[in-house]
Formats: structure tokens, sequence, C-alpha cells
């Protein structure tokens, strides 16, 4: 029986790329090579794409776009295709491809652009589909969708670069309207980049200028003290949902640091009540199908002290790094990363025709 040919896509033009390096490792590394044909595509931080014939060890560590034997390489939107160009020395050759794991991060991945392009290509991919990928990457979105469908989250505002030259009072407006503390955020980036904390006015300022140079739109949002939890849901026409996962940040939030470089302690399952974890699990899913997102999706929320729930994000594609929550969350339901990682693209195979 012929293997079915699966084109792995890591690196990418964002501020995620190191991250999209690991996870795309471990994704390698977990795919049943007696059932799948891989092929390698990198994405440099220029966004110049390449394919890849390299070990996979040298992705981890950024040294696979030295390769010498690194080729330009695009994904043709010509259905007729089905597959990768190949271009070297003038020569061009297709590579056929049954199914495509972006295992991409952040702008130009996670936010619709590739998705959209898969669509025309009329490839199948994990993941969700454009308009969920660009709905859930952009906060302000992700905040008037779960807005009207009766999901509660922090109270917010949103800037934009045509209230630049008026920021000053723009930032005490915002500030008499939901108070300090603040949290501070590029409305399109992942893994907390950009994110800050603002206790003062003059804080506020500076936080939404850091954020304005990851963006053109910034998210301001209330302060929710509460513990972090996360659920991983999984699926299509009838999604279910991990029990929820606990993050006891080692830093004053969750920033990248904490993600990353200093890693906070996980709890699976998370230190909650049954009720509590009954009614966080189906309000993962409620989001997931208001949003209309397949295959995948991580939703994250703060539970106050006096039980209230409030969504944070949904992240679309997250992290598959040794130490990332949404693998570590199915694990824990008795899925192994490489069961997971075979049922995601066998999954996306079957439902490639499928809108939510």
């Amino acid at each position: 029986m012929a293997k079915i040919k699966v084109a792995v896509l890591f690196g990418g033009a964002s501020s995620e790329h190191n991250i999209s390096l690991i996870s795309a490792t471990n994704v390698i590394k977990s795919i049943p090579k007696d059932k799948y044909e891989i092929t390698c595509i990198g994405i440099t931080k220029t966004g110049r794409w390449l394919y890849y014939p390299g070990d996979v060890e040298s992705i981890a560590n950024g040294k696979w776009e030295y390769n010498p034997d690194c080729t330009t390489a695009i994904i043709s939107p010509d259905p007729i295709h089905k597959g990768i160009i190949i271009i070297e020395n003038n020569s061009v050759s297709v590579r056929k491809i049954d199914v495509v794991f972006p295992v991409l991060h952040g702008r130009n991945g996670e936010d619709g652009s590739l998705q959209g392009l898969l669509d025309m290509a009329k490839l199948p991919y994990v993941g969700c589909g454009l308009l969920a990928s660009a709905s859930c990457m952009d906060k302000s979105h992700t905040h008037i969708v779960l807005d009207y469908c009766g999901i509660k989250t922090a109270k917010w505002r949103l800037i934009t670069q045509r209230e630049i030259n008026h920021l000053e009072e723009k930032c005490e407006e915002i500030a008499h309207a939901l108070g300090f503390p603040l949290f501070v955020k590029p409305a399109n980036a992942g893994s907390s980049i950009g994110i800050n904390k603002a206790t003062n006015l003059s804080e506020l300022e500076e936080a939404v200028k850091v954020a304005f140079s990851h963006d053109n739109k910034v998210v301001v949002e209330e302060f929710i003290k509460g513990q972090e939890l996360e659920v991983a849901v999984f699926g299509y026409d009838s999604p279910f949902a991990s029990y929820a996962g606990e993050i006891e940040a080692c830093n004053d939030f969750y920033d990248y640091d904490a993600k990353y470089d200093s890693p906070s302690k996980l709890y699976i399952p998370a230190r909650i009540d049954d009720r509590k974890m009954a009614e966080i699990r189906e309000t993962a899913i409620k989001a997931y199908k208001c949003l209309g997102c397949k295959g995948l999706s991580r939703v994250d929320f703060f539970l106050t002290d006096d039980g209230i729930l409030y969504l944070n994000e949904i992240n679309t594609l997250p992290g598959f790094t040794s130490i990332s929550m949404y693998p570590k969350l199915m694990e824990n339901l008795g899925m192994s990363q490489s069961y997971l990682v075979d049922k995601l693209i066998e999954q996306a195979i079957e439902n490639s025709e499928k809108n939510y």
C-alpha cells in the first residue's frame, strides 16, 4: 500500500519562528514512518520557502536552512499540481502531496494566509480554515464573536493606528472605563509576544507603543485575577475537549519567558472541582464551534476565586514542543503524540471538503 504523502511546513516569517522549528521537530519525529512519506518545507524569517531534505535534528537549532541541498520550493495555488513545485538549477519538478501539516505559529501561518493558499490549491491540511484562523488570531475579532455568542471574556477596548496621534486621550478614556491594572496586547501575535501589564497611565501608553511595534491594532483588557487554565479541543463534526490543565506562571503573568525560557508549573488535570471542570470543557467546545474551528485548537481561560470563568483566547495551531500544553493534555487522555499526529493528519484528509 502506497504511503500517504504529507508535507510539513515550519519556520515562517513571524516572531514565533523559533518555536515553530521546535514544534515541527517533535511533529516530524512523531509521524508514523510506516504510513507516511514526509516532505519538509522550511520558511525562513525573510519568507523564503525551501525544500529541506536533511536530518530532522537540524531543524530545531535553525541549521536546516544552511544545508547545501536546500532548494527553492513553493506550493502551487493551481489545483492541477496537487503539490510542491521544486526549483533547482533552472529545472522545475513537482512533488505530489496528499496533505499538509502546517506547523507554523503566528503571522503568515496561523492567521488564515496560508490556509487560503492551501484552499486554492485544494490540498487538505491539518487545522482550522481561513476564517477561523483569522478570527482566532485577531484578538479583537475573537472578542466580538465570543461576546455575540454569550461567552464571557474580559472587558476590552481596541486602539487602531488611526488613533495613535491621540494616544494620551485614548489611554485616559480606556483607563477610566476599565481601571488598572490593564493588559495590553498586539491584536495579532502569539506566545504572549508584545504583551505587557500596565498599572498607570504612563505604563499604559508605553505598553501600547510596544504592542504597536508588533501589529497595527492593539487590544487593551481589564485585569482578571485567577487560575490560568487551558483545554485541548480536537475534532470536526463532534469535537471533544480534554480535561483542563492549569498553569502556575513563574513570572507575573504567562509571558513568552514563562512559557519557554523559565518553564512554569503545569498541573494536569487542573486543581478545580468536577463541576467547574465540566463547565470549562463545555465552554471550550462552544467557543470552538462558534468560531468555526476544526481539527484542533487550544482554548485558554481564567477562573476567578469567586468561580467566574473568562475565556482568554483560542490558539488554532498550539505549540507541539516537549513542554507544550496541547499534546500534554491529549496525552492525559491516553493519546500519545504519535497517535495524536496520525489522527490529525488522517482526519484532515477525511474532512477536507467540510466547512464549519
